[in-house]
């Protein structure tokens, strides 16, 4: 146990310092909530004014976006956390903490909870902007998805870590990361609404973690339970797989088991790793 908490402490001592990523890791969700909040969100309700039934003219665009870019902050930097794996092997950290009595799986967990954590606090810090873009979530709401932030976060530094613990140079990790993360972010229902798309795309819209992180986001922060059904149809959030709607808590086990599972291949690929 000390040893996992001895390395997220580090991780998070590590991140507070650095004040160039500390604001550099803002730019991209902020660029996407001006571009995609800001510029696009008339474009974006004139075109889903179509699919809304009569009365429900109020669709708020930016209402629907802002959990996603909540939730892309947490997939970019709970990936890209896992860096730090690759910098602590250059640098001979790595080499010893493995040759150290801590256990791989403390290390692995240690790195995991690091990200998860630095990932929280950020997407937390994004609240902030919530009353300058005129919305206005649930109190409540925010307080309860916290926690779901951080295991949609663990999961995700587990799947970095895993890319890390594999590869071997930061310029490998920043190319196999960037192509995977893109997809992910386009492919979650994050910025657009993952309903009606083509049957080879919807495969890959229901086997993306992410999905089912923004999902969960969304139905927590946005009122839901009051929309008529074909509001949620035209904004996707009545997720289903193989024709069976997808339920919250199920949502919530597939991400904890995802992450369970991240965590055991990144142990193992620890134990082969010649640091």
């Amino acid at each position: 146990m000390e040893g996992i908490f001895a390395i997220w402490q580090r991780d998070l001592t590590k991140f507070f310092r650095d004040r160039a990523r500390l604001i550099g890791s803002f730019s991209m969700p902020i660029l996407f909530l001006l571009i995609f909040g800001g510029g696009m969100s008339g474009s974006m309700e004139s075109m889903m004014a179509g699919n809304m039934p009569e009365g429900a003219e109020g669709f708020n665009y930016v209402e629907f976006v802002f959990p996603g870019i909540v939730a892309m902050t947490l997939l970019m930097t709970s990936i890209f956390s896992a860096m730090s794996v690759i910098e602590d092997k250059d640098f001979g950290y790595m080499k010893e903490i493995l040759v150290s009595p801590i256990s791989r799986v403390s290390i692995a967990i240690g790195k995991m909870l690091g990200a998860a954590t630095i990932a929280t606090i950020q997407g937390v810090i994004l609240f902030l902007l919530i009353p300058f873009l005129g919305l206005s979530y649930n109190l409540m709401a925010l307080i309860q998805v916290i926690p779901f932030m951080f295991l949609l976060g663990c999961a995700l530094s587990g799947l970095g870590l895993l890319f890390a613990s594999l590869i071997s140079s930061t310029q490998g990790f920043q190319l196999t990361v960037q192509i995977l993360v893109m997809p992910m972010i386009f492919l979650s229902g994050a910025l657009f609404p993952v309903s009606n798309m083509p049957a080879w795309m919807d495969i890959i819209v229901k086997i993306n973690p992410v999905t089912y992180g923004v999902d969960v986001m969304k139905k927590i922060m946005i009122d839901v339970e009051n929309m008529p059904v074909a509001v949620l149809d035209a904004m996707g959030l009545n997720l289903s797989v193989f024709g069976q709607e997808v339920t919250m808590f199920a949502e919530v086990i597939f991400i904890a088991g995802f992450a369970a599972l991240l965590v055991l291949f990144a142990t193992f690929s620890f134990q082969r790793a010649n640091a």
